[in-house]
């Protein structure tokens, strides 16, 4: 079958819907009607002189035959190195560019590095520029960066899939924080105390357990969780309207100090790393290179870690 020019987008339309295999998805995907990527496959099939895709037994979606399952592979990699080779590789002039941003962030590394970065695409008089930070979600992370979906994941380093390139960022340390003026008063407590009082963390899934109850459990500990939030910039408005006390990552901390006491833990709990990460098909881009340079900067801008009140 010859590739003639005016089969390229009936191809990119085939690499849609072969991983979507549901034709509104997969038109709805592509910025296309439904109506008109079905003729679209009408004219696939007629090419490949196959059905490719066929409504699903199970009556939901469509199902790709073996002739379609050979060609996905290699289809979805040629567009990829097809899409590399056309990138634009002149210099990038943000003041003119045109190009929406998907970073992959925590609101406790949001609060570090994210806001920096987004006053500083703005500092650049960028108007073009647009930034989405959303809730990392580490499944399947690869895969989405792959389709252009996430451009940066920012997080903990040990979560960062092998196959991305990854650049640290910066290192923190874990405290605990209590509101200002709290009846236990200000000196650290030890072990005994840190497990009586009421503890509120952050868990997306409402859990009532982390790393640091895992550190607990190895000196045969147990703390008294109370309450679960969200997100980490939830936890200082806790503090401060009741006596729970958390265990924060130092940095964000630093951001209420004016309303809270920073403590020594009582055991130890090790120090965690952030690193940016990206796919390899970014590597080489422009926009990308700069938009990671911007974090970079932020990251060696940020303060270091909140010195412990010592008892």
């Amino acid at each position: 079958m010859n590739i003639r020019r005016s089969d390229l987008p009936l191809l990119i339309s085939l690499d849609a819907l072969l991983e979507e295999r549901n034709v509104t998805r997969a038109a709805k995907r592509l910025n296309i009607s439904q109506p008109a990527l079905s003729t679209q496959l009408g004219r696939l099939r007629d090419m490949f002189g196959d059905p490719l895709l066929v409504p699903s037994e199970a009556g939901r979606g469509m199902s790709p035959t073996d002739r379609a399952l050979a060609i996905q592979p290699r289809l979805h990699q040629a567009l990829l190195d097809l899409q590399g080779a056309v990138a634009s590789r002149e210099g990038f002039q943000p003041r003119n560019a045109q190009r929406d941003f998907v970073v992959a962030v925590n609101d406790n590394v949001f609060t570090l590095v994210g806001l920096a970065v987004a006053q500083s695409v703005w500092a650049h008089q960028a108007p073009g520029i647009r930034l989405s930070f959303i809730a990392p979600v580490e499944a399947n992370l690869t895969y989405r960066m792959e389709r252009g979906e996430i451009d940066l994941y920012v997080g903990l380093t040990q979560q960062v899939p092998e196959a991305l390139k990854v650049r640290f960022l910066l290192k923190d340390e874990f405290r605990l924080a209590q509101r200002k003026g709290h009846p236990r008063g200000t000196e650290n407590p030890d072990i005994e105390e840190y497990c009586s009082l009421a503890h509120v963390m952050v868990s997306q899934e409402g859990k009532f357990k982390s790393g640091v109850d895992d550190a607990l459990e190895i000196l045969k500990r147990k703390r008294h969780v109370a309450l679960t939030v969200s997100g980490y910039n939830q936890i200082p408005l806790v503090l401060g309207e009741t006596n729970c006390v958390a265990t924060l990552p130092s940095r964000l901390l630093r951001r209420y100090a004016a309303g809270l006491d920073v403590l020594s833990l009582p055991f130890h709990l090790s120090a965690f790393d952030v690193a940016m990460a990206w796919h390899p098909r970014s590597h080489e881009d422009p926009a990308h290179q700069w938009l990671r340079e911007h974090f970079i900067r932020a990251a060696d801008q940020s303060p270091n870690p909140e010195p412990a009140r010592m008892a």
